[in-house]
């Protein structure tokens, strides 16, 4: 049995799929199809997350839209790309409801280099969900012991308030751990809402995040550049220096597209999402990731640099920009 026919069932029959589908006409399948389950919420939430509309989860059914391309032909490189993963006729109405519905931060952080301190403003809108293998969320939305099923220390995160990834980012988390054969325990979240917003070069090897980890990594909105290149390798007296690729690799990653990051990727390869000018850079876009932090320190990291201490921030459609979110809900 194929992965797609046992992901169909994971969902719905394929008999009740094609009778919604035959009695809700295509054109009116769209984000306003509303979903009618209670959203998701949690006391760390600013506001509760809606579940994803019907045409969207029925749509995610038959993901991935095309099968991913390997890219290996390069030095320690092991990519899975795929262009797209989520089929074309919701990728446009996915990524609207993820801007409406999430709730977003901008981080100010510091660091210290040489005994100077520098303020650092994050260049783009962050969010982030989950916990790391050391504990997990109870049915009440409670952190429990991972191996006993007890309440944990309440002094396991003393920097940050955990919480559960809402439904309609888990529900296509556990539809990617399908199709990359990992599993996850961390969602993050990033909208650059102007060709302004970027990332600099840097790579995910933290510890934390165990050996070859696999990252999953989703576009949505605006068709962005998706640079990478190789870390400096360090001189050996017994081998003579790889030869590397001077310039960047370069992936246009336009909406629905996804990679996967595995194996010696992370260990050995710095990526990118550089500024860019004119085009759709201005239009918005939405990039979520999938990964799994293995103990304690990388929860602390990831609530710290895409939570922070600021304030929320939701998209306002009228307005069509990012607003602060005030108590009264606006």
């Amino acid at each position: 049995m194929s992965k797609k026919r046992t992901l169909d069932s994971f969902f719905q029959p394929s008999s009740q799929k094609k009778a919604r589908k035959e009695a809700v006409p295509e054109q009116t399948l769209d984000i306003e199809c509303k979903s009618t389950e209670p959203p998701s919420t949690h006391a760390t939430y600013p506001f509760p997350v809606s579940h994803f509309p019907s045409n969207i989860a029925n749509a995610l059914s038959e993901v991935p839209a095309v099968d991913g391309k390997e890219i290996n032909d390069q030095l320690d490189l092991d990519l899975l790309y795929f262009e797209p993963y989520i089929p074309r006729s919701i990728e446009k109405d996915l990524f609207e409801f993820l801007r409406q519905e999430l709730f977003f931060y901008r981080v100010v952080y510091k660091i210290s280099r040489g005994g100077v301190e520098t303020q650092i403003n994050t260049p783009r809108y962050t969010t982030v969900f989950g916990v790391d293998e050391t504990s997990r969320f109870a049915s009440d939305g409670s952190l429990i012991d991972a191996q006993t099923s007890k309440p944990i220390p309440i002094d396991r995160y003393p920097t940050c308030k955990p919480r559960p990834i809402p439904q309609c980012l888990d529900s296509l988390r556990q539809i990617t751990e399908v199709f990359t054969a990992s599993t996850y325990n961390f969602c993050l979240v990033n909208y650059y809402a102007t060709g302004s917003d970027s990332i600099s070069y840097h790579s995910d090897d933290e510890r934390f995040l165990g050996p070859n980890p696999s990252i999953a990594s989703f576009s949505l909105g605006a068709k962005r550049d998706f640079l990478m290149k190789h870390k400096p390798v360090p001189p050996s007296v017994n081998e003579p220096p790889p030869t590397l690729n001077e310039k960047p690799l370069k992936l246009p990653l336009a909406s629905g597209d996804m990679v996967l990051m595995r194996g010696k990727t992370q260990a050995n390869w710095l990526h990118s999402i550089p500024k860019r000018k004119g085009g759709e850079s201005d239009k918005g876009r939405i990039n979520i990731t999938f990964r799994r932090a293995m103990v304690k320190g990388g929860t602390g990291n990831y609530y710290q640099y895409n939570v922070g201490s600021g304030g929320v921030w939701r998209w306002d459609g009228k307005m069509k920009e990012m607003r602060p979110w005030g108590e009264k809900g606006k």
